[in-house]
């Protein structure tokens, strides 16, 4: 049930009835007509607009329109209790018992309360980590990694298909480097030979010997005499065992991918010249040259006929390459055969979670899906900003080559996972994050996930005190509450709920979860303290008996947390 879905609903039914009484004229598009929270300040529970939405048509003043509303609205609504015209014509509606009543049955009646079960199913398919097959994963790959698990939730929640896929960049000069330096690896296993620690282009990482390791015993026939001769083959190796690492690192994150992509298949199975074919019979692509950059060292450059993709037909700053000048595809091209085809698969949405390192890379990898789909927003693109460590106080740095960096396994040793979803999801996307890792381990308010957890945690305190079970369901059509002020305040927060998962969801901001469920559990926390000086605010009684009232309140409460923190992928666990 949602609140100002019902009230929008409502008020549009009645002027339409008025509309054809010739009380009112309406607009041409109602559209813009909103049922929204009030303003703090203001004692009521929900406010709409449609006095300014009709005041032009009708070519009277907002104020003389909600007049004339709201004797309608109250008029044929039981659950109205007050209604309030504030300038410059915001109808403002204080519900009353009666209604928080109802409202109370029909959301233990639903299944999965703030689902928006009835929105129009699509299939959507959201590529999120991607990270290079050279290792295990950082910090920084979790933020994303988090962050397209929880946006697949968040649209799975709300009834949609969803395939989650990881492209493996098993393709280029990265994967030449990184297959040079297990090789060289295991020549200093099996004869002792020095590992170039010297050379920036090699991995030196302790992975990188334990990959090496792997190979030779799982391959006693493989000869590490020439590089060249093993290459491909160690190549495929190579990238399996890190990819072994990388699934381990995304399991014990909670998270699984349904596909798994290869570039180097994409490459092999000519995808890459299937795309360019389509291109150009579209007249998207051309044989031209590219000015050096703005700004830069143009000393070195020199301009060369290159084949070239028309992105500026599509918003993009400047026409991108296509072939490098040995011929060989650019990252670009197989990207666009990655991304055709996605298309040929038939999802109504693309989704990519980039992180901040890729924001530049946006506009040309939308561009071309636009032209290869004749579709706009077809593909969406979400980018992961950076996660800054803070250990002893004091930033901590990571280097993928130098071997010095913090692994998602690291992490999860330190905080846990729980910990490293909520706190990564607590921010923002685009915003950047400072993990601290002493914050993340108080027991206080200032942790938010323990704030959360714990008053799940006290909720179930009280069921057990009853011999009930937090998680079970019970019937309550024969029950009448009667609440207090304090506790409508928090039945008022849950009512955002279903605003809350549809904003998350319409604008893929799950950051938006973890903020709502810490301000849930504040209002919580806050009369759950009440308790230790009024009587009447706590639960169970001195005859250790709690009221049908109390468990419903209590209980829809937990269904709410619980909800929030399953699409979050975090646990609630009863006793803390």
């Amino acid at each position: 049930m949602n609140i100002f879905k019902l009230y929008r609903n409502k008020i549009i039914d009645i002027i339409k009835k008025a509309s054809k009484e010739s009380l009112i004229i309406l607009p041409e598009n109602l559209n813009s007509i909103n049922v929204d929270l009030p303003p703090k300040n203001f004692n009521c529970d929900i406010s709409s607009n449609v006095s300014m939405v009709l005041s032009k048509p009708n070519n009277k003043s907002p104020l003389e329109i909600a007049e004339l509303l709201s004797t309608l609205i109250k008029k044929n609504d039981t659950y109205i209790d007050e209604l309030i015209i504030e300038k410059p014509g915001f109808i403002n509606i204080k519900l009353n018992n009666n209604f928080w009543n109802f409202f109370l049955k029909e959301v233990l009646s639903e299944k999965n309360y703030g689902s928006q079960i009835n929105s129009n199913q699509k299939k959507y398919l959201i590529e999120f980590v991607s990270a290079n097959p050279t290792g295990p994963l950082h910090v920084g790959h979790s933020r994303g990694a988090i962050l397209g698990d929880v946006i697949s939730n968040l649209l799975k929640f709300n009834n949609q298909k969803v395939t989650k896929e990881y492209y493996v960049n098993d393709y280029g000069n990265q994967i030449l480097h990184f297959t040079k330096s297990v090789y060289l690896r295991a020549k200093e296993i099996l004869n002792n030979e020095i590992f170039p620690i010297d050379n920036s282009d090699l991995y030196p990482g302790d992975y990188i010997k334990q990959i090496a390791k792997n190979i030779i015993e799982q391959n006693p026939s493989l000869k590490f005499e020439d590089f060249e001769k093993i290459s491909e083959n160690l190549t495929a190796l190579s990238v399996a065992e890190s990819l072994k690492m990388i699934k381990f690192n995304l399991n014990n994150l909670g998270i699984k991918h349904d596909n798994f992509a290869s570039e180097t298949e994409i490459i092999k199975s000519k995808e890459v010249e299937k795309v360019i074919k389509k291109l150009q019979n579209d007249k998207f692509v051309y044989t031209g040259k590219i000015k050096a950059p703005e700004g830069d060292d143009k000393s070195n450059w020199v301009e060369r006929e290159q084949l070239l993709f028309k992105s500026t037909e599509f918003g993009d700053d400047k026409d991108r390459p296509l072939q490098k000048s040995d011929k060989s595809w650019t990252y670009f091209a197989s990207d666009a055969a990655y991304h055709y085809n996605k298309l040929n698969r038939n999802y109504d949405v693309l989704i990519n979670i980039l992180g901040a390192d890729h924001a530049g890379y946006i506009k040309r990898i939308t561009s071309v899906v636009e032209a290869l789909s004749g579709e706009k927003n077809k593909l969406i693109c979400k980018v992961s900003q950076l996660v800054k460590l803070i250990k002893d106080g004091k930033p901590f740095k990571m280097s993928k080559r130098k071997g010095d960096y913090i692994t998602v396994e690291d992490l999860i040793k330190e905080v846990g996972k729980d910990a490293t979803r909520f706190i990564m999801l607590n921010r923002s996307n685009d915003a950047e994050i400072d993990f601290d890792f002493t914050n993340v381990k108080e027991k206080s308010k200032e942790n938010p996930l323990y704030y959360v957890q714990y008053c799940y945690a006290r909720i179930s305190s009280v069921f057990r005190n009853i011999n009930k079970n937090v998680s079970d369901n019970f019937n309550i059509t024969k029950y009448d509450f009667n609440y207090t002020e304090d506790e409508i305040k928090i039945l008022k927060k849950i009512t955002e709920w279903p605003k809350c998962v549809e904003n998350a969801s319409n604008k893929l901001e799950p950051h938006r979860i973890p903020v709502y469920l810490y301000e849930l559990s504040s209002e919580f926390h806050s009369y759950w303290n009440m308790g230790k000086d009024d009587e009447t605010k706590r639960f169970i009684d001195k005859n250790n008996e709690i009221k049908n009232n109390k468990i419903v309140f209590l209980k829809i409460i937990s269904n709410v947390i619980k909800s929030g923190m399953n699409i979050l992928g975090v646990e609630t666990p009863e006793k803390m």
